[in-house]
């Protein structure tokens, strides 16, 4: 990191914040997983709550509702009998597939280093 960067108060305030930022629209413990499942492709809802140990209905469409708003997740309903929704990450969601990535990347890792 660039040393300017480091001793300048309004770069720091502003990296802070650009962090706060990110954790609060990932905030909790399903966002990043259901990111992580639908970065792999579209799902259908209960397809959606398979691939994610441990999460309730309610709460996966919650959160579903939630990434919705803010952009990452788009909802398509199928005109099939009964109804199919469908989820999958928007282009704008994508953009966060390199940092879903590397938190795993690091996670194993981690793992790794903790049971030796």
């Amino acid at each position: 990191m660039n040393d300017n960067i480091n001793h300048d108060p309004v770069a720091c305030s502003t990296h802070h914040r650009a962090i706060r930022d990110t954790m609060d629209i990932l905030a909790g413990k399903w966002k990043i997983p259901i990111i992580g499942s639908l970065s792999f492709g579209k799902k259908r809802f209960m397809v959606l709550i398979a691939s994610i140990d441990g999460i309730a209905a309610k709460m996966l469409s919650k959160e579903l509702q939630e990434l919705e708003l803010n952009g990452l997740v788009k909802r398509t309903v199928l005109n099939t009998k009964p109804v199919t929704v469908e989820y999958e990450l928007t282009e704008y969601g994508h953009s966060l597939r390199p940092i879903i990535n590397e938190m795993a990347f690091w996670g194993k890792q981690h793992r790794e280093r903790i049971m030796k």
